[in-house]
């Protein structure tokens, strides 16, 4: 028996030294929930955050006698997924038990699809930063169901090891899935950790645009099982591949992979053997730990769902799904940018934000691409990163900010007091509109107060008045700051600026 590939057995190697003598080879498995009403099997309920084993039917729970139907719409998703990765969707298929034991799968065996998956032979092109296109070539997207949710109670750590107690919620248990796996990606070099990113980010958006899922990652909606090997060249046979499970963020699979390398060179220049074996890995400190022997297929025990018909989609009934696809995201992102008019790193940043969408809206609801922009990409993305939330998650729609913007180019808020209006949207006093008019917030457009104002700063501050008399244009800085405050930053700067110069000339 070879030594454990531990990382405590071994030391990391520089991942730029390690990617220099290793070529690494990536496979992805992505497993993504559908957005149906019920379960794949039965007419429990779906719904994020139920209170625990409120959603299920005696389907879900594995009760002796319960007979599982497929769900027709979960079909429909997941022949919309296979065609928008350029896959074949398959004349029939059919379920398979896959066979073992942990108490989050109530009835031993989980319902999936093994030899003979809906869809098949896929591909797709992905677009790193700088441009860069790189097609990931699709083994299969099979249909099947979600696992429960076990909490571990107690212990350091959270997982079972150490811990007091088990408990299992079965809400998730049941919910219908499409697993996305990839034939091994080869090629990458040292940006495997960009590709990887990349493609499951691309993923993501597809799953968006075909609205098939609110694939919200934080929520597990979109979970990847990132296999990772190591060769001595692009020609060597294909290494061991450890698989790192459910990475659930963009930065965490790119930390994941990173890890994996340095780690397996380390087990590869001690001169042992990497182990076949699941891993975890750790937010904290982006590391990975081994979790079990990655079992085989023959160790699943796979055989047909005796309970289950094949799927016979028709061909008709598929290319009528075909017909109602959208626009895919890599296609949409090069238009939108085009019609913005963003630079490639604009873009970039609004990408990485997860802002199209909410660009596009706010565009749609009268604004210009560049104001839209200014506000989720600025002072939004700012309030967001502070909260620790998304930006989706805050309390503003695009179209209170396409009306908050608006206000601004007519001139009746500045942007300073937009913020303070946006901090009443967020606060839920309503829209910008309502919150100008409530907070007292709009543009003093009336020279009268103004005069008065500037007046008052001018018998204050004589001197100055001199220097500007005198020719010197500089101090006047400080003559309309005084105005601004006594206004509380509700004049026209540019405005009090001409009043008071007319004012000292006169």
């Amino acid at each position: 028996m070879t030594a454990p590939s531990t990382a405590t057995a071994t030391s990391l190697v520089a991942y730029e030294d390690a990617v220099r003598r290793y070529d690494p080879v990536l496979g992805i498995e992505v497993h993504v929930e559908l957005g149906t009403l019920t379960k794949m099997f039965c007419a429990a309920e779906v719904a994020y955050g139920g209170e625990p084993n409120t959603q299920v039917t005696p389907v879900s729970l594995g009760l002796p006698g319960a007979l599982p139907v497929v769900n027709g719409k979960a079909v429909e998703y997941a022949i919309r997924i296979g065609l928008a990765l350029n896959c074949t969707i398959a004349e029939s298929c059919r379920f398979a038990r896959k066979n073992y034991f942990y108490p989050d799968v109530p009835k031993n065996f989980q319902t999936s699809q093994y030899d003979e998956p809906i869809a098949f032979d896929g591909w797709i092109d992905i677009e790193l930063d700088d441009g860069e296109v790189f097609r990931v070539e699709i083994e299969r997207a099979h249909m099947e169901e979600d696992a429960g949710k076990n909490t571990h109670v107690g212990g350091a750590t959270g997982r079972i090891q150490g811990a007091e107690y088990s408990l299992v919620d079965y809400n998730r248990a049941g919910i219908p899935l499409v697993e996305i796996v990839t034939r091994p990606i080869e090629g990458v070099g040292d940006r495997a950790p960009e590709v990887a990113r990349a493609y499951v980010q691309t993923l993501r958006d597809i799953f968006r645009s075909l609205d098939v899922s609110e694939a919200r990652m934080e929520r597990g909606n979109v979970r990847a099982d990132v296999n990772l090997s190591l060769r001595p060249t692009p020609e060597s046979p294909l290494g061991t591949r450890t698989e790192t499970k459910n990475v659930n963020s963009f930065r965490s699979i790119e930390r994941a992979v990173r890890y994996e390398v340095s780690r397996q060179a380390g087990v590869l220049d001690a001169g042992l053997l990497v182990i076949q074996e699941t891993r975890h890995f750790h937010e904290e400190d982006g590391t990975t730990s081994s979790g079990r022997v990655k079992s085989d297929a023959e160790d699943y025990r796979y055989f047909p769902e005796p309970d289950l018909v094949p799927v016979a989609p028709s061909r008709e009934w598929v290319e009528e799904i075909r017909a109602t696809l959208p626009e895919m995201p890599v296609a949409r992102r090069r238009r939108l940018q085009t019609e913005w008019g963003y630079a490639d790193a604009e873009m970039r940043d609004v990408v990485n934000a997860g802002a199209i969408e909410l660009i596009e809206a706010t565009v749609a609801a009268g604004t210009s691409a560049a104001g839209a922009r200014k506000w989720w990409m600025g002072e939004l993305a700012r309030r967001a990163n502070q909260d620790e939330v998304t930006l989706e998650d805050l309390h503003v729609t695009p179209a209170q900010i396409a009306q908050l913007q608006g206000l601004v180019e007519s001139g009746r808020i500045n942007d300073k007091l937009a913020r303070q209006v946006l901090d009443g949207v967020l606060a839920g006093e309503g829209d910008p509109e309502a919150v100008v008019v409530a907070r007292g917030l709009e543009i003093v457009s009336d020279d009268g107060p103004l005069l008065a104002a500037i007046d008052d700063a001018l018998a204050a501050q004589p001197d100055i008045v001199e220097k500007v008399r005198g020719g010197n244009q500089g101090p006047v800085g400080a003559i309309i700051g005084a105005v601004m405050k006594a206004t509380r930053g509700q004049a026209d700067a540019k405005r009090v600026r001409e009043l008071v110069l007319d004012r000292i000339g006169s």
